[in-house]
């Protein structure tokens, strides 16, 4: 498995250029996951599900299963919320993780930036994005620039610098 973050501010479009470029990569014939950091109150299961009615009982983990796809919840209960590499060790092999947020986790990443955002880089304080992905040309030559609209390109960057899964593990463990 290889990894590669898409990282920036909120409201800069991480989420419309992930679901651009895994049908790229699904195309070129390559299993894709994703990993989302999440808003603190986010939730799949709500009132009147069975599994929401299992949850408020009291279980940790609730499997739900159909013939299409299953889900796993895990009730964090005053757990810390697992790491990056926790997450990441939970995955079933893929040809590429792409992981969505996770700013300050030190992994490669491709910053989204769009200029009406009005929101700063985050590139020049962070050593692990390895290109700037923008809807603006920027005059900048200590970042890879990358067309925002260009998935094909963007899929090329990924395709050539995502890292082993392993490499990031040894990374976010300190090893």
């Amino acid at each position: 498995m290889r990894v590669m973050g898409i990282a920036g501010w909120s409201g800069a479009g991480k989420t419309t250029l992930l679901s651009r470029l895994i049908p790229v990569l699904v195309g070129r014939g390559f299993s894709v996951s994703t990993i989302k950091h999440a808003h603190h109150h986010f939730d799949v299961d709500y009132p009147g599900k069975d599994s929401h009615t299992h949850r408020v009982a009291g279980a940790t983990e609730v499997l739900v299963s159909s013939v299409n796809r299953f889900a796993l919840m895990h009730e964090l209960r005053g757990e810390a919320e697992p790491s990056l590499a926790q997450l990441l060790s939970m995955l079933a092999p893929v040809d590429f993780v792409l992981v969505e947020g996770y700013k300050p986790e030190p992994h490669p990443k491709i910053e989204v930036h769009r200029v009406a955002n009005g929101k700063p880089f985050l590139y020049p304080n962070d050593p692990t994005i390895l290109a700037l992905a923008s809807d603006a040309a920027i005059a900048d030559r200590n970042v890879t620039l990358l067309a925002l609209e260009n998935a094909e390109e963007l899929v090329d960057f990924v395709q050539e610098n995502a890292v082993s899964v392993e490499d990031v593990l040894r990374v976010l463990q300190g090893a």
